[in-house]
């Protein structure tokens, strides 16, 4: 049953208070979600967020004073568990990536479908990140022509066995695990650890972090043939 756990409690942080309003009038027609509190800035959404402590923080990316990306920054230190989605028009490579290094769980655009937002806010708060789909090449070109230049010593890359490598070059390419699963023929519970221990391996919080990772090392081809 839809009710049968805790409800997913979500926090919305944005400037427009009507966006706000059609947000959690949307989720409050889903008995597993629980919209705790709402804020129109990034400081009173720091301290909305480290009051209720929520599952879910939806945050514009731009909204006057403290930038959406500072906003983030700061509220994860005091909440650190939690999943915190960048909900924006902007739909720039650098504005993305810049979200995705200062810890977002996932990046979306406000003219999303419904269902897709609530599907998004599920994964999310299963421990998922969630990425715009219109978003997954901008990034990888974005990477590719040099706009991100983070140098990682090759040993980080050397602690992955083959088949690690081989997952992480389809977390680049934005696939799910049920499709990785599919496409190496293993369990999807299997993927779903080999994720974990790329995660553990290479100190990140994210499958999303872990395909920007494997995007500025180069791992994103069809298969992870490089040396």
């Amino acid at each position: 049953m839809e009710n049968s756990a805790k409800p997913i409690s979500v926090l919305l942080v944005d400037d427009h208070t009507l966006f706000r309003s059609g947000i959690r009038s949307l989720l409050q027609r889903h008995t597993e979600f629980s919209v705790v509190g709402e804020a129109s800035d990034g400081i009173e959404g720091i301290k909305r967020a480290k009051q209720l402590q929520p599952d879910v923080v939806l945050l514009d990316l731009n909204m006057p004073g403290m930038s959406g990306v500072e906003t983030l920054q700061l509220l994860l230190q005091d909440c650190p568990r939690a999943a915190v989605i960048m909900l924006t028009v902007s739909e720039e490579a650098e504005d993305l990536t810049t979200a995705l290094h200062a810890g977002a769980r996932g990046y979306l655009i406000k003219n999303i479908d419904a269902d897709y937002l609530i599907r998004a806010i599920r994964r999310a708060a299963a421990g998922e990140s969630v990425l715009a789909e219109s978003m997954t090449g901008k990034l990888v070109a974005h990477l590719q022509g040099g706009g991100a230049n983070k140098v990682v010593p090759a040993s980080e890359l050397d602690k992955l066995t083959p088949r690690e490598r081989e997952i992480l070059a389809c977390l680049a390419r934005g696939e799910s695990n049920k499709l990785i699963a599919r496409v190496l023929d293993v369990a999807e519970s299997t993927v779903k650890i080999h994720v974990q221990n790329i995660l553990k391996k290479l100190g990140l919080s994210s499958r999303v972090q872990a395909a920007v990772f494997a995007v500025e090392h180069g791992i994103h081809g069809n298969s992870d043939k490089q040396t």
